[in-house]
Formats: C-alpha cells, sequence, structure tokens
C-alpha cells in the first residue's frame, strides 16, 4: 500500500506494490459497491470480515490526546537498514476539524532501491475522530501521484486522483467506518482499548477500499530510547475489498497513557519486513524527548 494503520503508511509510502492496483473504477460504471452487502472472499486464507461481523467502532474519548502543535518522529526500516524518516503532525484545527499530516522521505541509501517523497493529510473531525477529507501528493521514482479524497455520510467515498498526466475518478463504499490510512492511527490513539476487543473498519489506501480487522492483544513493555512505557498491541490484517487475496498483516503499539503514543508498527512490503520505531516526539508544554539512536527491545 502508499502513503491502514502506521505501518501502512510507513510501508506504502516506501512504494510497496500490493497488486497491480490500475485505475479506479469509473463513476457510475456497473459494480458491486465495495464495502457493503456481500464481501468477496478468498479460498485457503482466513476470510474477512463481513458487513454483519465488521462491527462499528467504539466511540472515541471526548479529550484529544494529540494536542495541536504535536509532532512525532520515526526511524523507518526495511531490507534489516534505515530506509526513511516518518513525521506526524498535529495541524491547527478549524471548523470543528484538525488535520493531521505524515511525511516519509527515503534516506540517500534507500533511494537507489526505491525513491520516495511523499505527504498525506486527513482532516478529522473533532467530533468523530474519522476523516472528511484526505489528500495525498507523492512523487516516487519517476511517478508523480496525487489523490483528493472526500468522505460522505451516506458511507459513499469520491475519489478524484491523478498519476502523472492521467486523470481518474471513482466512488466507493463502506460499512460502518470509514478511515484513511493517515487518519487510521490517530483514531486508534482516541479509542478506549482493552484486551480482547475485537477492531475492524473500512479504509481508503492507493485507489481501493480495504477491510481491516484485528484484536487488541495483551500489554507489553516496550523499551524506547524516548522512555519506558506499557503498551498495548494490535495486531491485524488489512485485505483489498475488491480482490482478498491482496493482504497485508499489521502490528501497532500503542502507549498506555494520557498520551496515547504510536511507539511502533510492523508489517510487510513486497521488499520484506517494514518497521518504524518512534525515536522523537514534542507537544505543547512538554519537554522535547529525542534519542539519536533508537533500539527498540521488547
Amino acid at each position: 500500500m502508499r502513503l491502514t494503520a502506521l505501518v501502512l503508511i510507513a510501508g506504502s509510502a516506501l512504494g510497496a506494490n500490493p497488486g497491480a492496483v490500475g485505475p479506479p473504477p469509473a463513476r457510475g460504471a456497473p459494480r458491486q459497491p465495495e464495502g457493503v452487502q456481500k464481501v468477496q472472499q478468498a479460498p485457503n486464507l482466513p476470510p474477512i470480515p463481513s458487513d454483519e461481523q465488521c462491527a462499528a467502532l467504539p466511540l472515541p474519548r471526548s479529550a484529544s490526546a494529540f494536542p495541536q502543535g504535536e509532532e512525532l518522529d520515526y526511524d523507518v526500516d526495511a531490507m534489516g537498514a534505515k530506509a526513511a524518516k516518518m513525521t506526524m503532525k498535529a495541524l491547527p484545527a478549524k471548523d470543528g476539524a484538525e488535520p493531521v499530516e505524515i511525511h516519509v522521505e527515503t534516506n540517500t541509501f534507500f533511494s537507489k532501491v526505491r525513491r520516495v517523497n511523499g505527504t498525506g493529510t486527513s482532516v478529522l473531525s473533532l467530533k468523530t475522530y474519522h476523516p472528511l477529507r484526505y489528500h495525498e501528493d507523492a512523487q516516487e521514482d519517476d511517478v508523480h501521484r496525487v489523490a483528493e479524497v472526500t468522505f460522505a455520510a451516506n458511507h459513499t467515498v469520491h475519489l478524484q486522483s491523478q498519476v502523472n498526466n492521467s486523470n481518474a475518478e471513482g466512488d466507493f463504499r463502506y460499512a460502518h467506518d470509514g478511515l484513511d490510512v493517515g487518519g487510521a492511527i490517530y483514531f486508534l490513539r482516541q479509542a478506549p482499548l482493552k484486551e480482547g476487543q475485537q477492531i475492524c473498519f473500512d479504509s481508503y489506501g492507493i485507489r481501493r477500499m480495504w477491510r481491516v480487522w484485528g484484536k487488541v492483544e495483551p500489554k507489553e513493555h516496550v523499551s524506547l530510547p524516548v522512555g519506558e512505557f506499557e503498551a498495548w498491541h494490535i495486531s491485524g490484517i488489512a485485505a483489498r475489498l475488491d480482490n482478498p487475496l491482496i493482504r497485508r498483516e499489521i502490528h501497532v503499539w500503542i502507549s498506555d497513557d494520557s498520551k496515547h503514543l504510536p511507539l511502533a508498527a510492523l508489517g510487510s512490503i513486497d521488499l520484506g519486513t517494514v518497521r518504524a520505531t518512534l525515536v522523537a516526539y514534542s507537544r505543547p508544554g512538554e519537554k522535547a524527548k529525542a534519542e539519536p539512536k533508537a533500539n527498540l527491545k521488547w
């Protein structure tokens, strides 16, 4: 996936290619809506939860875990080496919505394998922490990709996409909850988590809708150079609704404290395992935490 959780952002921004994506379905083209009615299943693989099984997400906490001005910095490792830097920012709120921005850029070493410089911005409702809009602009080697995505109250998602000089447009549907690759991690920070809790939602990513499902594992102690944390471990799978053979395993660790920091994420792309690790963060009114070298210990 490109620029549904933290690791999917990191992995997709590195140009992961989960199958040939192609253009989105043409607007108004006859097809079964994605994310509603019957979900396609892949033989010999664990089934994707149906709409009935994919229960609505819990109501988010009213107090925001991420104040405006918060900045989180990550090292992204791929192929056994540092590949990129990722930054997540909570931008100033306006008209009852808060934009959150994720920027990923590969380093000099990894750019010889795959050069990426991309930014995704999700505009979240401060009532539901669901996205109202999502914008993505990424340069991947010689390919420039832009996506404008809008979420409507009737469970529809409208996409306007540009790849170099080629434009496309499409509509999608989702079941109970429609998120995007950028805003999903911020919703999880707001969600009340408990061991054994099932999580399921639909997410926009690379011109398609994906179903993401998993559960909250027991708490784990996570040791990072920026601090010691008790953290919830969320494990899950993301599968494309129109092609269930294309799926990705996801692991995300979120601190069990008032900050609910996304500490680390682990997943896979076409080049192998990808890991994103929090190496620095700053929040208004608090002393910044940073360490030049991150050494993740479990």
